[in-house]
């Protein structure tokens, strides 16, 4: 019986292997891309629901345009994509929900500071979505919680949409997170600076945007890196030096 246990379980692993575009990394998936965008429009629904979206006409068209550029450098123009500004002042966020739900709050956007920056921003969002960062580690909760997970994924309960927003990265406005581990986070950094560069944005600006994002991190309670689920400051932007060369192979600035 334990036998066939196993043997069932490794005709499931491989029947759930897929390869993450640009960098062909081997990856789980236990659910359909349609399942994972379903939960991912149900997530973005509900949150738009309970944020107060800004009215900055000139902001919005910033973000929609640079957006436009990065999602048609993805290549899936399958997906349904929306770019929202959220009003937060306060909150240094933003989330790519899959299927293209996109969100940035406009406390990002003074650190962000200038066009290229906010491409790195919303490259590195737009990634974990392309990666199906969520849905891996959707599939990762279900291997090990087997039959209680599964029950969560098929349920259609309201109820359950802020935990299918924690799983499906919608980052710090829902509550209930469950972070990209640092391995999603440095394949986000670097599929991010390719599609950047795609779509006409230097990608060099990652560099000063992570930097400016780790001063006004500067004074807040972080933990040891290997206590963390996100790369340790220097240790990203030490990263993104090393894929540089990759993503300017692609750059063509805008004009």
């Amino acid at each position: 019986m334990r036998q066939l246990w196993w043997c069932g379980l490794a005709v499931v692993l491989l029947a759930g292997c897929q390869n993450v575009p640009l960098t062909g990394r081997s990856q789980l998936q236990m659910i359909s891309e349609k399942q994972e965008r379903s939960m991912g429009l149900a997530s973005f629904q509900e949150i738009l629901g309970r944020e107060k979206l800004s009215h900055d006409a000139a902001q919005i068209e910033r973000l929609q345009r640079i957006g436009a550029r990065i999602a048609a450098a993805t290549g899936r123009d399958d997906y349904q994509w929306e770019f929202k500004l959220i009003d937060d002042d306060d909150a240094l966020n933003a989330f790519c929900l899959p299927g293209g739900k996109v969100a940035v709050y406009t406390g990002l956007l003074p650190v962000a500071q200038d066009d290229a920056g906010l491409a790195a921003v919303i490259g590195h969002e737009v990634a974990h979505a392309i990666a199906r960062h969520g849905g891996e580690r959707l599939s990762q909760e279900i291997l090990v919680a087997g039959a209680t997970a599964a029950t969560v994924v098929a349920t259609r309960d309201s109820k359950k949409r802020d935990l299918y927003a924690g799983l499906l990265g919608a980052g710090a406005a829902v509550g209930f997170l469950l972070p990209y581990s640092r391995l999603h986070e440095s394949e986000a950094d670097r599929m991010g600076l390719i599609y950047m560069a795609k779509a006409g944005y230097d990608p060099r600006a990652a560099v000063g945007l992570w930097r400016r994002m780790a001063a006004a991190g500067k004074g807040k309670s972080k933990p040891p890196e290997f206590l963390s689920t996100h790369p340790a400051d220097e240790t990203r932007i030490k990263g993104i030096e090393r894929w540089l060369p990759e993503a300017l192979s692609h750059y063509r600035p805008v004009r």
